[in-house]
């Protein structure tokens, strides 16, 4: 199962999303939606699994859940804005994925069984950190994931 995953969109959704999404069986969106339209554009491509982030305080995006647990492709994933605010023992809670955002860095990195994936950001562009997004490969035996980025 190929997943895609992003975070930070501010309000702008880079065409650039769209071309890396196509084929992605289901999104994750970590949150600083900034505009619940983004969700809607991306339910065109695949279902859409979405938490509100620290700018997501009015409209509809204040609606959205601060975290989210999901089973996809037979692996527990969960989803938070900011890693500072997880609140559980993903290991304990036999979570393999734990995802998140705010940062604006992308990064992956494995500790106690657990993969934590920050995609990044897609929306405008922070200091000098990357414009990306993340793909996560679910297979019954492993997940793997890898960053995407794109010039500006």
């Amino acid at each position: 199962m190929l997943v895609g995953v992003l975070s930070d969109t501010h309000g702008l959704l880079r065409p650039q999303v769209l071309e890396a999404l196509a084929g992605v069986e289901h999104i994750l969106h970590a949150g600083d939606v900034g505009d619940i339209r983004i969700l809607d554009k991306l339910r065109e491509i695949a279902p859409v699994t979405a938490i509100r982030g620290n700018v997501d305080t009015v409209g509809p995006c204040a609606e959205l859940p601060a975290t989210e647990a999901i089973e996809l492709g037979g692996h527990f994933l969960y989803i938070v804005h900011s890693i500072e605010d997880l609140d559980l023992n993903p290991r304990a809670a036999e979570i393999q994925v734990v995802i998140s955002g705010h940062s604006h860095k992308p990064s992956i990195t494995q500790r106690d069984g657990v993969l934590y994936l920050n995609p990044g950001s897609m929306g405008p562009r922070r200091f000098s950190l990357p414009i990306s997004l993340a793909l996560l490969h679910l297979k019954p035996e492993s997940v793997r994931a890898e960053i995407v980025e794109f010039e500006a």
